[in-house]
């Protein structure tokens, strides 16, 4: 069977197996996985130990072993590979927006950004705020945060309530796509090979420009729809007990810090052997820095009076981790029996020549995903190994962060009802079905578009 009935079998298990059968994307997923694995040849099996051998990833013995592997065993060894390299991050990244939630860290942020831009330009406060919390923290838990906050705002100037919602949705959904340790661009990142801190560099530059074409149609939305501030909500608003909030300096400290120490190790050059060199290789390991952050957090929420939450607060952000970690260990095995099909030396012969289409071609695959399916994550980890094949067949020189950041840009048309981001959307903020379509929708859509063409150019003038 060729490599790209594999490809095509993998991808109706997947499809098939959420849209139609409702299955929940791990068991997708990994049903996928077990019947790619088994219905690979031995003879591209034979060819894809032997490679690894060559490279020196595999001995001689485990090249010659590796074709009469049971199926199952390949797909657990990939399963274990991807948890063992995103597991740690996956936890500690969940413990700590849990954390920053609970203590007050967030809405302490998004505070100080109202106080000092004021009213009238609230909304780029509430863009900026989803723009950073989004980072570890997931879309619908600080769009569940800061859509009270755009109510009691929009009551006080009356005015602008729909640019806000609109705003809010622009800062923190391109992050949510782009900027580890969120799991859709971690996974992304480590799926291609891409360096976290480049990872996060380059999503943080062009997410940034992406989204800034959100707010310019938010901007145009805002002045054709008229969106009033849900009249129930009021009392609620009114009635909502004011808590001691953490200082500004400490609630950005659990983003701040693992950034700062993820881009340090990566940019900063020290002679082997030194002190300095072990401190910014051990503190500057994407488990520990993350870690360090979560301490931080968690320090934070305790500080706050949240001391007896702490217990809870890690078992609840757990059991959230536990089952996005699961999925993306599937799409890894997924990905992994993918990978021994011969898949990707098809796609470079396929494509010699025409690498330049590479960008748009994984783009269009995870629209494509997203818009059967809703989830941005589930698109993402599905078209990672589809770009992973265009590196390893050699039919694309574009720099593997550009390709992460093209699948990132990729997971953002089109917004409808079978996401689950959609209704949390519609349902927060008054909007509604049809006026989040005409909205929501065609504004992350622009945003997608925006963030491919702005990669192509950057993968244009600077090629990394």
């Amino acid at each position: 069977m060729s490599p790209l009935l594999l490809l095509c079998c993998g991808m109706v298990f997947v499809l098939g197996g959420i849209l139609w059968l409702r299955l929940h994307p791990f068991l997708a997923m990994i049903i996928a996985a077990y019947s790619v694995a088994m219905l690979t040849p031995g003879g591209a099996l034979r060819t894809f130990a032997d490679a690894r051998a060559a490279k020196g990833e595999m001995t001689a013995k485990a090249a010659a072993a590796f074709p009469e592997k049971p199926a199952a065993s390949r797909v657990a060894e990939e399963f274990g590979r991807t948890c063992a390299n995103l597991g740690i991050l996956i936890a500690m990244a969940g413990i700590l927006g849990e954390a920053m939630l609970l203590s007050g860290s967030a809405e302490s942020i998004a505070n100080a950004l109202l106080r000092w831009l004021g009213a009238a330009r609230a909304h780029w406060a509430f863009f900026t705020t989803s723009f950073v919390l989004c980072i570890p923290v997931f879309f619908e838990t600080v769009f569940y945060l800061l859509s009270p906050l755009t109510k009691v705002v929009a009551r006080r100037t009356g005015k602008n309530y729909l640019l806000l919602v609109m705003c809010t949705v622009a800062g923190g959904t391109i992050t949510h796509s782009l900027v580890p340790p969120t799991p859709g661009p971690l996974f992304a990142a480590q799926a291609l090979g891409v360096p976290l801190g480049q990872m996060i560099l380059v999503g943080t530059l062009i997410g940034t420009g992406a989204a800034l074409f959100g707010v310019a149609f938010a901007h145009f939305a805002n002045r054709r729809h008229i969106l009033e501030v849900p009249a129930d909500d009021a009392a609620a608003a009114k009635a909502a007990p004011q808590r001691k909030l953490p200082p500004l300096w400490l609630a950005l400290v659990p983003v701040v810090l693992p950034v700062a120490l993820i881009g340090i190790e990566a940019s900063v050059h020290t002679t082997p052997g030194t002190a300095i060199a072990w401190a910014v290789k051990t503190f500057g390991d994407k488990d520990m820095a993350v870690t360090m952050g979560t301490f931080v957090a968690l320090l934070t929420l305790a500080r706050q009076g949240g001391g007896p939450h702490v217990s809870k607060a890690v078992q609840d952000a757990l059991v959230t981790a536990a089952t996005i970690l699961l999925i993306i260990g599937a799409g890894g095995a997924f990905g992994g029996v993918l990978r021994q099909t011969g898949i990707s030396e098809t796609l470079g012969a396929m494509m010699a020549g025409t690498h330049l289409l590479a960008l748009p071609a994984v783009f269009l695959i995870t629209t494509l995903v997203r818009t059967a399916q809703g989830s941005a994550t589930v698109a993402m980890i599905t078209a990672a190994p589809i770009a992973k094949a265009f590196i390893d067949g050699g039919s694309s020189h574009i720099a593997p962060v550009y390709l992460a950041i093209a699948i990132g840009c990729g997971s953002k048309p089109f917004p409808w009802m079978n996401d689950g981001g959609f209704w949390i959307i519609s349902r927060l903020s008054g909007l509604g079905e049809r006026q989040t379509l005409r909205t929501v929708s065609p504004m992350m859509s622009l945003q997608g578009v925006a963030g491919l063409v702005l990669t192509m150019l950057a993968a244009w003038l600077v090629p990394l």
